[in-house]
């Protein structure tokens, strides 16, 4: 029997980033790890603070009974309310527990808000460049994915999301700092944006949800990024200790939703029912008891600020133009025009860099033609390392 028409449809355009990946673990099998610059996939290399290991063997060792049980679909209460401290403080609103639910990480939480918020057919906007994998939540939920671009400079559009609206935007979605440009989005920029849409409301009568994609929010490098929750009432934050704790497999996160949210009972016991109707039923239980211990940690961001300005320095000295990330762990840049001048796809110039064993993955996947992504989540010495390869590349190129 042929599998599902949309899931083919959609393995034909599967993850450019992880193919990427997996023909890296080729090249490495081939030339040895040291010799392949694999700067494809965002996986966090640095380790989790020592204080993870140590609550972790702590809790292992424990003859707690029912500490491997269900819990309420919502999380731990307790869990929720240490939390809802920590997301009170940054996000500049008072929550209590109540308004957070615990995920199976971002991407489960992203997946229980499009659900619940969102009717077949309805619209979330959302700023090129992006996290390829929104198509695939919007996808899931019979969402329709409303495409806007950023300014030059990778800030918010707000003239192109205005013109965006329709009776059918459900939300607009946000990601700060964004992957795959580091662009943290200032503070008025959101005041604008909730302007924006308090007024769209009061033409129309629907009242856009505003969400904000937040898993880098504290890998910033000399910069604050601004409170979200405390600038809309119709606001709903998704995050995750990918990035910030190095937890990317354990697939922990947490969605909070602001107190002064319309309908906010029907809204938390919306994402609640919609984490158990995709399969998720609770965030994993051994990991939810670890992160309300660690609500004052994170990995140490001054290593990635390092790497990136190594990067950079790379980059610099191959002729290759980036935009500068404030935040997040990516440098995004700007494929270069051939010799001759002739202007390349984004694709093109990939392959062109696999020869010189590079691994990068083109901005058409973000939904940024031109341009190409690099994760430097990976050891400084092999981002030094890859001088030379950039070099000959551009060379050829």
């Amino acid at each position: 029997m042929p599998i599902a028409e949309n899931v083919k449809n959609s393995l034909a355009a599967s993850s450019m980033i992880r193919k990427m990946f997996e023909e890296g673990l080729v090249f490495k099998k081939k030339h040895g790890s040291d010799n392949v610059f694999d700067f494809s996939l965002g996986n966090p290399d640095v380790e989790p603070p020592t204080s993870f290991k140590n609550i972790l063997l702590k809790l292992a060792n424990e003859n707690e009974k029912g500490s491997h049980s269900y819990m309420p679909n919502a999380g731990y209460p307790h869990v929720r309310e240490v939390l809802a401290k920590k997301i009170s403080k940054e996000q500049g609103v008072n929550i209590d527990g109540s308004s957070v639910i615990m995920t199976a990480g971002a991407a489960g939480g992203l997946n229980t808000v499009f659900k619940a918020i969102c009717n077949p057919g309805d619209e979330i906007i959302v700023t090129r460049p992006f996290f390829m994998e929104y198509r695939v939540y919007a996808a899931n939920n019979q969402v329709k994915l409303i495409e806007v671009d950023a300014k030059d400079d990778f800030d918010l559009d707000l003239n192109a999301i205005k013109n965006a609206l329709s009776g059918k935007t459900a939300a607009v979605l946000v990601n700060s700092p964004n992957n795959p440009t580091g662009k943290v989005y200032d503070a008025c920029v959101l005041s604008d944006l909730s302007s924006l849409l308090t007024e769209y409301k009061e033409k129309t009568g629907r009242f856009p949800y505003l969400v904000s994609d937040e898993p880098y929010r504290e890998i910033a490098y000399n910069i604050d990024v601004p409170p979200f929750l405390c600038c809309y009432s119709e606001s709903i934050v998704v995050s995750s200790y990918s990035k910030n704790l190095s937890l990317p497999g354990e697939r922990i996160g947490y969605i909070a939703v602001n107190p002064a949210i319309q309908s906010r009972e029907d809204v938390i016991n919306a994402f609640i029912y919609c984490a158990r109707a995709l399969g998720f039923v609770n965030a994993p239980a051994l990991m939810q008891r670890i992160v309300a211990q660690l609500t004052e940690e994170r990995v140490d961001v001054s290593v990635y600020a390092g790497r990136r300005d190594a990067f950079m320095k790379v980059l610099d000295n191959a002729g290759i133009e980036y935009a500068v990330p404030q935040g997040a762990f990516y440098l995004f840049c700007r494929v270069p025009p051939r010799k001759n001048g002739k202007i390349e796809h984004d694709s093109d110039f990939t392959e062109h860099l696999k020869n010189y064993l590079i691994l990068g993955v083109g901005g058409s996947s973000f939904g940024k033609s031109g341009w190409v992504r690099f994760a430097y989540c990976v050891d400084k010495k092999i981002i030094q390392a890859s001088e030379g390869a950039f070099k000959k590349a551009m060379e050829s190129w």
